[in-house]
């Protein structure tokens, strides 16, 4: 990883950061690059157990760098072999990852942040897809994402009018979990996430393998998946222990196994 991409780990969390500020943290294929690398760092890390996503200065990411341009690829190459790499990653990743978003979160930047499993927003902060102002269509996955989130009507219509959608309505739309005063966000996010890294890691890995699948499965199938990871995790080691932990009125201490 180079300086644009930090990584920044305190006990089981890590914050990793979009460090492009003067370029509002727009989107490079270094930048692309270089997320994959901390996101797969951290996946592969079991001292981790939640990450923070976010970005330097007043923007999460403007989406992407319209002065570099495509960087001598096409841009269906860009999309699938840089893009959706990094939203892989996050969407797949056993662990939760929180959007911390100071400012705009744009374009691919949108995309980014919806696709992690949870977000929360600075009062000033608003999300944007601004396609229809540079006659080109929602990607990286969002359509996809919006229509699961918001329904094909608000969906649609968030993406043709282009207009700004501040915090407190994405909250309002459950595009957002919360929003904080803007000098308190990253501050919040941590302990948000510190707070999470004291749950189970195994139930927080299936949960989200579950849910993520009943997104776009059948109850049928959500039901089976459901049944055969409680399964794997019946009698494992974090479930006797917080099973103990409850009978003991104590706060149980989960290994990940």
């Amino acid at each position: 990883m180079s300086d644009i991409v930090k990584y920044e780990q305190h006990d089981g969390v890590v914050v990793i950061t979009l460090n492009r500020p003067d370029d509002m943290n727009s989107f490079t294929s270094q930048l692309s690059f270089d997320l994959l690398d901390a996101l797969e760092k951290a996946h592969h890390d079991d001292g981790i157990r939640v990450v923070v996503l976010t970005g330097e200065g007043r923007c999460f990411s403007a989406g992407a760098d319209l002065k570099s341009g495509f960087e001598g690829r096409r841009v269906f190459g860009k999309l699938q072999y840089e893009y959706r790499p990094v939203m892989s990653a996050v969407a797949t990743m056993p662990k939760a990852v929180i959007a911390a978003v100071p400012g705009s979160a744009a374009g691919i930047g949108l995309s980014l942040a919806l696709t992690c499993d949870l977000m929360i927003m600075a009062d000033s902060a608003f999300l944007l897809s601004p396609f229809t102002t540079i006659s080109l269509v929602p990607d990286g996955g969002l359509n996809w994402l919006l229509v699961r989130q918001l329904g094909y009507r608000r969906a649609f219509q968030l993406s043709i009018e282009s207009d700004r959608v501040d915090a407190a309505r994405c909250v309002e739309l459950g595009l957002a979990n919360k929003t904080v005063p803007d000098g308190d966000l990253q501050n919040a996010a941590l302990e948000w996430a510190q707070r999470l890294a004291t749950r189970a890691p195994l139930s927080i890995a299936a949960t989200k393998k579950v849910m993520r699948h009943a997104m776009d499965h059948d109850w049928a199938s959500s039901f089976d998946a459901e049944a055969e990871l409680q399964q794997s995790l019946v009698g494992c080691a974090d479930n006797l222990e917080g099973v103990q932990a409850f009978f003991e009125k104590r706060d149980p201490q989960f290994k990940g196994k």
